[in-house]
């Protein structure tokens, strides 16, 4: 017999308290894909501190009457600093309000929730994180993508394409992403992409493989770029691909046509639509 407790999927009044921030993961943008514990958290909170969301629809939620602050970054425009963030959070708990830092993804992957919540912890405020499904996951499974598959990938790499500043991360090793093979998810690498795939290159990587770029993962205008490392900044460029986008490289990339070649939009489809032709 085990002496480990397992509480209930979603125990009765499991809900932010006053007093307590709850870092809530709001996933890739569609609503149906919010956790259960997520929604009720939106429901009970009285202020609400949102990402740049793919998708907006989960803000209806929120109940009447609680405070709603967009804080997300969009092209490097902040409306509100990370300090401020995190003094606010910090304000809202002592004031004793629930609180709600809603992101997109999982807080805690390329979504500062870390930062966060040490800022938190080093106030002495209750918090807590909901786990939310992050793009690195969603975006190649609605692309039909498998990240990782028998006899193709064993391992897969989740990697961010920009630092704070906006530059290609100086503490990534790319050379050695390239010769350890498997698959690549790189978050918020459009517009670097070029830089990527020269280091790739560089290292060793086969200009033939596979490359898809997901943009507006689970969302109504979903698209995939279907394309090759050696071609894909230019097939990028060609494609005028709209962001947020996931950029996955490896041979699993390459799977998506046989395991689901009508689910994804094509990303020349919606070029033609926008183009009016």
């Amino acid at each position: 017999m085990s002496d480990v407790e397992y509480p209930a999927v979603l125990a009765s009044g499991d809900v932010p308290r006053p007093g307590e921030v709850w870092l809530v993961g709001a996933g890739p943008g569609d609503p149906g894909l919010l956790t259960l514990r997520a929604a009720e958290a939106l429901k009970r909170a009285d202020l609400v501190l949102h990402d740049a969301l793919p998708g907006r629809a989960v803000l209806r939620l929120v109940r009447a009457g609680a405070t709603i602050l967009n804080v997300g970054k969009r092209k490097g425009q902040a409306p509100m600093s990370q300090a401020r963030i995190n003094a606010r959070l910090i304000e809202g708990a002592r004031a004793g309000q629930r609180v709600v830092r809603l992101k997109g993804g999982d807080p805690f992957v390329f979504g500062r929730g870390g930062e966060e919540a040490i800022a938190l912890a080093e106030a002495d405020v209750a918090w807590r994180v909901v786990p939310g499904v992050s793009a690195g996951l969603a975006a190649p499974a609605a692309a039909g993508i498998p990240l990782t598959h028998r006899g193709v990938a064993s391992a897969v790499t989740f990697v961010t394409g920009h630092d704070e500043a906006g530059a290609l991360p100086d503490n990534v090793d790319w050379a050695a992403l390239a010769q350890a093979g498997g698959t690549i998810a790189a978050f918020m690498a459009l517009t670097r992409l070029d830089e990527i795939a020269l280091r790739l290159l560089a290292a060793g990587r086969d200009p033939a493989t596979p490359v898809a770029v997901v943009s507006q993962a689970s969302l109504p205008g979903q698209a995939v770029l279907r394309t090759t490392l050696g071609a894909a900044t230019l097939a990028v460029r060609r494609s005028g691909i709209a962001t947020p986008a996931l950029i996955v490289i490896g041979a699993v990339a390459g799977l998506a046509a046989q395991l689901l070649p009508a689910l994804p939009v094509p990303v020349e489809a919606v070029a033609r639509r926008r183009a009016g032709t």
